[in-house]
């Protein structure tokens, strides 16, 4: 018997006695990382005013990078910063990662121009992607009841809706009352909250033995995303054809073949080619990457929708967003009660349909379109709908995995969506962009007064979000499709393990 596995028989025998106040020191890290997304989404329009007023003169064409500066590098190196925590020590990666996150947060918020916000949410996301798998790994070994931890896990994810309500809110009054940078400087509080209940309350685990890192494995993985992206995000300007454009998107498709050359030969890599090679969980991932394709994209325009096109205030534009936020807490814990009755594929496939169409009710927004008529209705559906995905989805990849493999299994289906949030966002910006500036194009009619001119734009910009909304109502048709051919499995299946779902943010 190994090390490892006396330490684990040890902790089984002897529950931790401050288990559930380490959940909450956990919690706390958590859901600073799920605030961290919903309020810069909120905080963006005033960060991309310009300078005179206070922001940074963003270009329309770089909004995406306010979002995919952090998930690309989050996604890129979150197997990577799994397997440091599982050596280096889930307690010391996880308080590194607070450090580090606060810190990267205190740099955005004194950015002084773009490039360096962008680069503050690149680093946010490494050391997101050292936090987060280190907290799933923490709840792992603390809880070592099966019925415990499945709590855990649920109190866990719950985090997912009520983080992002709460984010959505805090970031509406630090960006009207206060300022936007707030909304980044708010996480180094929370960070050293946490890193001092962390030190006298969670023990520490790591795996004995000699450490493997697939750095290179983790570097042509970021690169190649990084490069894809920024192709994609130049086509918005110079056309999908532009040398600016594709020999980026290029490069960016062989860096990514290179990464599962090395993940086919390398002795402990970071994506173990035989989680993909299940067909169950083959599905769940690709359905995972259809699904951020189709979703991220929906909080950054309809953020600049609420904001820029109605002019609602930082803080009602928050509190719109809410029935999204009650409507996923509410299909995902009817979808927990449900899952073991009706099996996994009914529920995703209807839940990714439910999400394609609220998201095709969004893409015939006009600007002058009733939030309660037309907004509202349109999130209610699409939230009840992906509540249940969520669910489904992070039990089915983990359906019938090696216990050796769990934490790889779960680590994958956060990268699968945080990478199609990435490519997501980029392509529907670029979406935007070309559609918005094609639709001024072909005016007949220019304007002559300002107020003409403020119309217009807002009916360019509403299609070019209109558009943007079809991509991602086709994306979630898709992830329904993927999950409906390949997720082969039901309800009798599922008793056959009893792994806890891991939550996905």
């Amino acid at each position: 018997m190994s090390d490892a596995s006396v330490s684990h028989v040890v902790h089984a025998e002897i529950p931790d006695p401050r288990r559930w106040f380490a959940l909450f020191v956990i919690a706390i890290a958590a859901l600073m990382v799920v605030l961290d997304a919903s309020i810069v989404n909120i905080a963006l329009p005033h960060a991309a005013l310009p300078k005179a007023l206070g922001g940074l003169g963003i270009a329309p064409k770089n909004y995406q990078w306010a979002v995919t500066a952090y998930t690309l590098t989050f996604g890129g190196f979150l197997l990577l910063g799994g397997r440091i925590g599982d050596y280096v020590g889930r307690k010391r990666a996880f308080l590194i990662g607070l450090l580090g996150f606060a810190g990267a947060s205190l740099l955005g918020g004194f950015a002084q121009n773009q490039q360096m916000l962008f680069g503050a949410r690149a680093l946010q996301g490494v050391f997101g992607a050292l936090l987060a798998p280190a907290s799933l790994s923490l709840i792992s070994v603390t809880f070592t009841d099966s019925k415990e931890r499945a709590k855990a896990f649920g109190v866990f994810g719950a985090l997912s809706g009520v983080g992002a309500a709460i984010g959505l809110i805090a970031g509406g009054l630090l960006t009207q009352y206060f300022s936007w940078r707030w909304c980044l400087f708010v996480n180094t509080p929370m960070a050293i909250v946490a890193f001092s209940l962390a030190v006298p309350n969670i023990h520490e685990s790591k795996v004995h033995g000699h450490p493997h890192y697939d750095v290179p494995g983790a570097l042509t993985a970021t690169a190649g995303m990084v490069s894809v992206v920024y192709g994609v995000s130049q086509a918005s300007t110079y056309g999908w054809g532009s040398t600016s454009a594709w020999p980026f998107m290029a490069l960016g498709a062989a860096l990514l073949a290179v990464f599962f050359v090395i993940e086919s030969r390398i002795k402990t890599p970071l994506l173990p080619l035989r989680l993909i090679a299940d067909r169950v969980r083959a599905g769940a991932y690709l359905s995972q990457i259809f699904v951020g394709l189709g979703l991220f994209g929906m909080f950054l325009f309809m953020t600049f929708y609420f904001q820029n096109v109605h002019q609602y205030s930082a803080v009602k534009s928050g509190l719109l967003f809410l029935p999204f936020s009650v409507g996923i807490i509410i299909s995902a814990s009817a979808a927990s009660q449900l899952l073991p009755k009706v099996g996994p594929r009914p529920l995703a496939t209807v839940g990714c349909l439910m999400g394609a169409v609220g998201l095709s009710i969004l893409s015939l927004i006009k600007p002058n379109s009733s939030y309660l008529g037309h907004v509202m209705p349109a999130m209610i559906v699409a939230s009840l709908g992906l509540g249940m995905v969520f669910v489904t989805v992070s039990s089915t990849a983990l359906f019938n995995v090696r216990p050796g493999d769990t934490g790889a299994a779960s680590a994958v289906l956060q990268t699968a969506q945080q990478l199609g949030g990435s490519f997501g966002v980029a392509i529907q910006n670029t979406i935007f962009v070309s559609s918005a500036t094609a639709y001024l194009a072909g005016t007949i009619h220019h304007p002559t007064t300002k107020a003409a001119a403020v119309t217009l734009r807002n009916a360019a910009n509403v299609h070019g979000f209109d558009q943007a909304f079809r991509f991602g109502a086709l994306m979630l048709l898709l992830a329904s499709m993927s999950f409906y051919f390949l997720a082969n499995i039901d309800r009798h299946h599922l008793g056959q393990h009893d792994e806890a779902p891991v939550p996905v943010h």
